[in-house]
């Protein structure tokens, strides 16, 4: 039987014409270019350079990071687009897998199968210390660790039922404190409770039956959740 391959990894967002502006800005030649990403550890001859910035050639991992310190930039400045994935958060600070690994406390092995599953399976702690590392702020945690459907779930099982049985799971999803997440879901669940005593069928309806945009029923549960956990202070950004 023939062994399944894995999915190739996407390279690293890149932007050509945001190198050759980052180059022009700084009045640097291909071959000084070069000469700084020797520096720092990666080397190359010029026509890589200009090969990056045609759109011929894509940087590596290594390339990418050696190339933003020799232009002098935050990588993300390079990508062109928001990081979407683990791997292009991790690259945007400038990491390799193993120095992400150790910095979230956990095993390379572990890290690695997350990056390359796009799921993440860590407890809470790890997933704090996850946030930390990348820079990433809760909702770009939720999404890039593949855990938005999960936590969907879990909003809406809460405003049904007891919201204390819930708290534990979803600190694992969302790493703040449990008193935080306890007073959001205790709003969630009263507003829920509210809407369904006046007759609502869904989430909401009273709110836009009484002509009031903006309104906490007039979004999402989701939504409503996010916009509750961003006043309070979490330590990372909601």
């Amino acid at each position: 039987m023939r062994r399944r391959e894995p999915p190739a990894v996407p390279p690293v967002p890149f932007s050509p014409a945001a190198a050759r502006a980052h180059r022009a800005g700084l009045g640097l030649t291909p071959e000084q270019v070069a000469e700084g990403m020797a520096a720092h550890g990666v080397r190359l001859v010029p026509a890589h350079v200009l090969g990056w910035e045609s759109g011929e050639l894509r940087p590596a991992e290594e390339e990418f990071i050696a190339l933003a310190r020799a232009l002098w930039c935050p990588p993300v400045q390079l990508m062109g687009v928001r990081p979407a994935r683990l791997r292009d958060f991790r690259v945007a600070r400038e990491l390799d897998q193993e120095s992400a690994a150790r910095r979230i406390g956990i095993a390379l092995r572990q890290y690695q199968q997350a990056e390359a599953t796009g799921r993440w399976d860590g407890d809470q702690e790890q997933t704090y210390a996850l946030a930390r590392a990348l820079g990433l702020t809760l909702r770009e945690l939720v999404a890039v660790t593949g855990r938005s459907q999960e936590l969907d779930r879990r909003l809406r099982q809460t405003v049904d039922g007891r919201w204390q049985a819930h708290v534990r799971a979803i600190g694992r999803i969302v790493p703040v404190h449990e008193g935080d997440l306890a007073a959001v879901l205790t709003v969630l669940q009263n507003e829920h409770q509210v809407s369904s005593h006046w007759g609502a069928g869904s989430w909401g309806s009273p709110a836009r039956a009484a002509g009031t945009p903006g309104a906490p029923g007039a979004r999402p549960l989701g939504e409503r959740f996010w916009e509750l956990l961003g006043r309070l202070e979490t330590g990372i950004p909601a």
